[in-house]
């Protein structure tokens, strides 16, 4: 039980977004210039991040003008911490609990964020990405950002991955369900489509692909054997080899198989230029296209009951912990950059 003076700070990690046209290039030349997205030294990443910046800005402010003109993941973000700390209020009373937002790319950074914490000057403070699965380009980079400007008198511990969360599994079993059921349950193969990667990330001992599959599996199994499904990766960019399938070869394959497409974004928790875009509008299109009908998309989390409650579950195991660690099973040895084994090494 936690005592009645006990202050615990729960910061949520996600990676943000533009919120108007005029915070494209800042976000955009922040992104490009992470040393996890790119992997070179400074020297050379810093002009290529402008570059890149550069050349993507108008496509980029193009797709943010379909949205209203900036992206919606700072405001669905906030609302599940408010989803969460209605949860937590409850569930850890007499505590006081706290939940904050930090952005990686975006405003409240994590210095921003970090102040907030200090001041409320809690006994714990747990760190929850909202990136389920594990990867060194979404939740390492956070949490270094967060740890290189936390000054806090008690340190944080973050949740490293929840991709097999029984919370998480059963609410996209449960929005898969219904957005099948509200189209008429026609024939569809079900494809999880998740961001991908470059190859020579995965390469060198990023578990994210080996935990989307694993969460995949988990979902497929809660939903019953009757299920045709397909795991596929979305978002890929330049000529480098990429996670494969990509999402529009599995679209094509399933309208060649004659059957229509039941999309559910498997590593999104927010709607935002991936979802509204390139799912709902381009991949729409490409459908259309191929012939495969219908084209239905789940939609990301958000705020369902079963997906806060999970990650409720999921802070509360957290408490007390003395490292980062997983909830739920972790990766098998073979994981370089496992985010959990990264921790103990750093804590020897």
């Amino acid at each position: 039980m936690m005592q009645a003076a006990a202050k615990v700070a729960v910061v949520l990690l996600n990676l943000g977004g533009p919120e108007g046209s005029q915070a494209v290039g800042p976000f955009l030349r922040s992104l490009f210039a992470d040393p996890a997205i790119l992997g070179l030294p400074g020297p050379l990443q810093r002009p290529l991040a402008a570059v890149l910046a550069r050349a993507r800005l108008k496509s980029a402010i193009a797709n943010y003008a379909l949205m209203g003109g900036g992206s919606p993941l700072l405001s669905e973000t906030r609302a599940q911490a408010a989803a969460l700390q209605a949860v937590l209020d409850a569930r850890l009373a007499p505590a006081k609990v706290e939940v904050f937002v930090a952005m990686r790319h975006a405003a409240p950074t994590s210095g921003e964020t970090a102040a907030q914490v200090e001041a409320f000057d809690p006994q714990q403070v747990v760190l929850a990405p909202l990136y389920p699965q594990y990867s060194t380009t979404t939740t390492a980079s956070s949490l270094k950002a967060w740890r290189e400007v936390y000054r806090g008198r008690v340190p944080s511990r973050a949740i490293c991955c929840w991709y097999d969360n029984p919370g998480l599994v059963s609410a996209h079993a449960a929005l898969i369900e219904r957005t099948w059921a509200a189209a008429g349950k026609p024939p569809v193969r079900l494809l999880f489509s998740a961001h991908g990667l470059p190859m020579n990330i995965v390469e060198r001992g990023d578990p994210y692909p080996w935990q989307v599959e694993a969460t995949c599996a988990k979902v497929a199994q809660s939903l019953g054997s009757s299920w045709d499904w397909q795991v596929c990766y979305q978002s890929r960019v330049g000529p480098m080899k990429w996670l494969a399938p990509s999402t529009p070869e599995a679209i094509g394959q399933a309208a060649g198989d004659g059957l229509g497409v039941l999309i559910d974004p498997i590593a999104f928790v927010c709607e935002h230029v991936e979802t509204l875009v390139e799912l709902d509008i381009d991949y729409r299109r490409l459908a259309e296209a191929r012939g495969a009908a219908p084209y239905l998309r789940v939609p990301a989390l958000g705020t369902s009951p079963e997906f806060i409650a999970g990650l409720a579950d999921a802070i509360e195991r957290a408490l007390g912990r003395t490292l980062d660690g997983p909830d739920g099973v972790g990766c098998p040895l073979r994981f370089a950059h496992c985010g959990a084994r990264q921790a103990q090494r750093e804590a020897r």
